[in-house]
């Protein structure tokens, strides 16, 4: 019985940044299963596209797969997009798209990393306030998880922790600095929840200007690695059973 193969979906950028990012990302996640093929594909700008892997993987004679987006919400590019393009795979393939990646415990560790890289201590967090800067999303419930993380990450111990959103939903990242300030946090946090660079992160670290700090994107940090690998098992064992079944 052979172990699917995991191929990450990434959406793609005309910034190089990005796909350099996800490279990284996909290279430290084989070298903490060395046992499983990780291939990518992106969905628009870069190559190898979807398909094409795809198609590859099933000329090859590859039969099971597991799809993971490179996402951290459920929102337009999980529910449409990548589901459209998995439809129009070739028929031998066995598919199965694992969850998005958020929300979960490791990308709020990974979070606090790129914090503390970026000047933090863990003595700060109780006059901290920190923005959680996403990219937006207009699907409501996108918007409602990066809500309801940052009522969770608030209970570990920071200041204050208000959502942010670079598009398609308010408050915008300064908005959010100004109303920690508001609140009287002494020193003010922005930590992009996103993966990689790109012209979104671009817009969040603008708006990060009046911040005391900006942490660096979640990129291919362990934690993210060991999260796609999470996702990967626990989309992989339907495959597994209904190929022995």
């Amino acid at each position: 019985m052979s172990t699917p193969v995991l191929l990450v979906i990434a959406h793609g950028s005309r910034d190089p940044r990005h796909a350099a990012t996800v490279h990284a990302l996909v290279r430290r996640v084989r070298s903490l299963r060395p046992d499983v093929r990780v291939e990518t594909g992106f969905l628009d700008f870069n190559v190898p596209s979807v398909q094409g892997v795809l198609e590859s993987l099933e000329t090859e004679g590859v039969r099971d797969v597991v799809a993971l987006p490179l996402l951290l919400t459920r929102a337009f590019h999980a529910k449409a997009d990548i589901p459209a393009v998995l439809a129009d795979a070739p028929p031998r393939l066995r598919i199965r798209q694992a969850e998005v990646l958020g929300p979960s415990p490791l990308l709020l560790s990974a979070l606090e990393r790129r914090l503390y890289e970026a000047g933090l201590t863990p003595a700060d967090k109780s006059s901290t306030g920190v923005v959680l800067a996403s990219a937006g999303s207009s699907d409501p419930e996108a918007i409602a998880v990066i809500a309801e993380i940052a009522r969770e990450w608030r209970h570990t111990g920071w200041c204050a922790v208000r959502p942010a959103f670079a598009s398609a939903s308010l408050p915008r990242t300064e908005d959010a600095v100004r109303e920690l300030r508001a609140l009287g946090c002494a020193r003010v946090a922005v930590a992009p929840y996103v993966l990689a660079p790109g012209f979104l992160p671009d817009r969040i670290a603008r708006g990060a200007a009046g911040a005391d700090v900006l942490a660096d994107v979640l990129g291919p940090s362990p934690e993210v690695a060991r999260v796609l690998l999470e996702r990967y098992d626990a989309a992989r064992v339907p495959v597994l059973a209904a190929v022995g079944a």
